[in-house]
C-alpha cells in the first residue's frame, strides 16, 4: 500500500514541472509535484521569455501574464547583442536582437498579443510554482526520487525524504519526469536518446556590480567579449549577461572539457570580471560560482507508458537562443489538457500518444539550433583574425588590422559587419519559436498540401489554420468594445470552434457534440453584427476557410482540424473529428 496517492505525480519543480502542475490544477487534476532541494532555483541560468511561452502564461491568468510583466526586463532593455573587447573597451559591433529590429518588431507584434522579455529563472520559477501550488498542487521540498514501477493501472514511485533519511512510496496514474538534464525518471523508464553529453564546459560568474556607465547608453541582456588569447569554450569567448539591468550579471567562460572543472577562488573570479569588464579596480560582489557542460542530446521518444518526460530531461542542449525553459514550459502546455481528458474520461488513452509524437521533433530542432548557433560564432573569429594564430600579440594585430586603410581592411570590415548580422540566427530567431506545426493522431488533416515556407523558416513565423499548427493571433472586437485575440478566444483548457456568418450550423453542433462527448466546445462567429467583429480583416486574411467553414482548436491553441464549408451534417462531422481526436 503507497504512503500517498495522486493523480499525477512530477519530478522536479523547475519551468517544465512547475509549469505542468499549474496547467494540471488549474484543469482539476490532483498532482503532486516534489524537489529534492529545499527551495527553487537559485541562479538566474533560463531567462529569455518568447512570445510562445508567454501566451501559455496568459492561458493560465492574466494575473500570471502580469506578474511577468513587472517583474521582467522588457523587450526593449534585451536590446542590441554587442561584441566588444571589455565592456570599458572598444566596441567592434552591434546587432539589433530579440525583436529590436523594426521590421522584426512589426513581426513580433503580429504574431501574437504577447511580448517577450527577460525574466531570470529566480523570478519565473516561483511564479509558477506559487500559481501551481495556490490552485491546489501539493509539493515536498527536501524530497529525492529514487526509482518507479509502472504496471497496467499506474506508477509506483519510490521517494528519499532528505530530511529525516526515510524512504516512502507514491502511487499515481502518471509520472512525469522533468527533473533536468541528468534525468534519473529518463533513464529509469528507458526513453531513447540521440546526441552527446559534454561537449564543452563552461563556467558561470554571478556577481553585482554597477556598470551602468558601461551598458545604459546601449541596452542589451548579452555583451560578448573578445580578447585576444583567452580560452575559448561553452558560447563564446567570454560573455557578460545582464541579471537584472544594470547591478547583477553573470559571466560565462569557457573552460577545456577534456580536463577537470576548473576550481575558481574569489580572487580568480573577480579578475575574471575586471579583464571582461575592463576595469581593473571595478568594485565587485562576487556571489556564486559554478561550472556545467555543454551538451547536444535529445530524446527520440519522449513517453513510455504512463510516464512521461519534458524540459531538460528531453532536450540537452546549451543556453544558445534562450529557448530551453521556453522549450520545457510548452512540453508542459502540450502535455496537461491531454492528461486531463483522459484522467476525467473524457478520452481514451490514445491521445496520450500525441505528446511524444508532437514533442520528440520540437527537442529535435532546439537542440540541433542551440548547437549550429555555437559553431556560427566561428565567421566572428574568422573575420577578426583571431582563428589565424594562437599568439596573442599577432591575434591583437589581427583584430586592429581592420581599422587600417587599405582593401584588405575594408574586406575584413565587411566580413565582421556579416559574421555579426548572420548571429540573427540565433538572437532574433522567431521562426523557430513559433513555426511548430504537430503531425499525430490528435491532428485530423483536411486533405490540403501543408503550406511552403515563403521565407526562412527559423527567422520567420508563417501563421496558418493548417491543422497542426498553432492558431493564428488577430485582433477581434466585441460588441461591448472590448478587444481580444483570436488565442484569447481559443485555450483554456477546452476545444474551440471559430466560425462565420453561414457557420451557425457549426455553434450548433458544438454544443450538441459537446454534450454527446461530455466535454466542453466553445463556439465563436466572427463577422458583421456578431459578438466578435473583425473590423481590420486581419481574421478574414489568415482563416484560410469561407464564412461558414470552421477552424476547430485544442486547448494548447494549435488548430487540429478545419473545413472550408458548412458540412451537409455538420453534429456528424464535427463528432466524427473529435472522436478521433480523443480517441472515442
Amino acid at each position: 500500500m503507497a504512503d500517498i496517492t495522486t493523480d499525477v505525480l512530477i519530478i522536479g519543480t523547475g519551468p517544465a514541472g512547475s509549469a505542468t502542475a499549474a496547467l494540471l490544477s488549474t484543469y482539476g487534476v490532483e498532482n503532486m509535484v516534489i524537489n529534492r532541494f529545499r527551495w527553487l532555483a537559485n541562479t538566474p541560468r533560463a531567462h529569455i521569455t518568447n512570445q510562445r511561452t508567454m501566451e501559455v502564461l496568459r492561458d493560465l491568468g492574466r494575473d500570471v501574464e502580469d506578474e511577468v510583466y513587472m517583474f521582467a526586463a522588457e523587450q526593449d532593455l534585451m536590446g542590441e547583442n554587442v561584441f566588444c573587447t571589455s565592456l570599458a573597451g572598444e566596441e567592434i559591433g552591434r546587432m539589433k536582437s530579440w525583436g529590436k529590429h523594426p521590421l522584426s518588431r512589426a513581426e513580433h507584434q503580429l504574431s501574437s498579443p504577447t511580448e517577450m522579455n527577460d525574466l531570470p529563472q529566480t523570478f519565473m520559477e516561483p511564479l509558477l510554482f506559487k500559481t501551481a501550488c495556490s490552485r491546489g498542487t501539493q509539493s515536498r521540498m527536501s524530497t529525492e526520487y529514487v526509482s518507479h514501477v509502472q504496471d497496467a493501472d499506474g506508477v509506483t514511485t519510490t521517494c528519499l525524504d532528505r530530511l529525516t533519511g526515510k524512504e516512502f512510496t507514491v502511487r499515481s496514474k502518471y509520472l512525469i519526469g522533468a527533473d533536468g538534464g541528468n534525468s534519473k525518471v529518463a533513464e529509469h523508464a528507458g526513453l531513447a536518446f540521440e546526441g552527446k553529453m559534454g561537449v564543452a564546459g563552461s563556467m558561470n560568474i554571478l556577481f553585482e556590480a554597477d556598470l551602468s556607465r558601461y551598458v545604459a547608453h546601449r541596452p542589451s541582456v548579452l555583451y560578448w567579449v573578445l580578447q585576444p588569447g583567452a580560452d575559448v569554450g561553452g558560447i563564446g569567448m567570454g560573455l557578460v549577461r545582464m541579471v537584472r539591468p544594470w547591478h547583477e550579471w553573470l559571466i560565462v567562460w569557457g573552460y577545456d572539457i577534456n580536463q577537470p572543472a576548473p576550481e575558481i577562488d574569489e580572487a580568480h573570479a573577480k579578475k575574471v570580471v575586471r579583464d571582461l569588464v575592463g576595469v581593473p579596480d571595478l568594485e565587485v560582489t562576487i556571489k556564486t560560482v559554478s561550472t556545467w557542460t555543454v551538451n547536444n542530446m535529445y530524446a527520440t521518444t519522449m513517453s513510455k507508458g504512463r510516464v512521461f518526460c519534458m524540459g531538460d530531461a528531453t532536450h540537452r542542449h546549451p543556453p544558445s537562443n534562450g529557448l530551453g525553459s521556453n522549450t520545457s514550459i510548452q512540453d508542459g502546455f502540450n502535455l496537461a489538457w491531454k492528461l486531463a481528458f483522459v484522467l476525467k474520461g473524457k478520452a481514451g488513452p490514445k491521445l496520450l500518444d500525441s505528446y511524444s509524437a508532437e514533442r520528440a521533433p520540437v527537442a529535435k530542432q532546439i537542440v540541433t539550433r542551440a548547437n549550429k548557433s555555437i559553431e556560427e560564432f566561428g565567421p566572428i573569429f574568422k573575420a577578426l583574425g583571431l582563428l589565424d594564430s594562437i599568439d596573442p600579440v599577432k591575434m591583437q594585430q589581427n583584430m586592429d588590422a581592420r581599422c587600417n586603410n587599405s582593401p584588405a581592411a575594408e574586406e575584413q570590415r565587411a566580413a565582421i559587419r556579416k559574421a555579426i548580422a548572420d548571429k540573427v540566427y540565433e538572437f532574433d530567431c522567431h521562426g523557430v519559436e513559433m513555426n511548430q506545426r504537430y503531425r499525430s493522431n490528435a491532428i485530423v488533416a483536411d486533405g490540403e498540401t501543408e503550406p511552403a515556407f515563403t521565407r526562412d523558416a527559423e527567422l520567420h513565423y508563417q501563421p496558418t489554420t493548417w491543422p497542426g499548427a498553432r492558431l493564428p493571433h488577430s485582433w477581434v472586437f466585441s460588441d461591448h468594445g472590448d478587444k481580444v485575440s483570436t488565442l484569447d478566444l481559443a485555450g483554456h483548457g477546452r476545444f474551440t470552434v471559430l466560425t462565420g456568418i453561414g457557420g451557425q450550423g457549426w455553434v450548433e453542433s458544438a454544443r450538441a457534440v459537446g454534450r454527446e462527448l461530455g466535454i466542453e466546445i466553445a463556439a465563436h462567429v466572427i463577422g458583421p453584427r456578431q459578438h466578435w467583429q473583425d473590423f481590420t480583416g486581419d481574421w478574414a486574411n489568415a482563416r484560410e476557410v469561407r464564412d461558414s467553414g470552421v477552424v476547430l482548436v485544442r486547448p494548447d491553441h494549435h488548430v487540429c482540424w478545419r473545413r472550408e464549408t458548412i458540412a451537409a451534417d455538420p453534429v456528424a462531422e464535427l463528432y466524427r473529428v473529435m472522436s478521433a481526436i480523443l480517441d472515442k
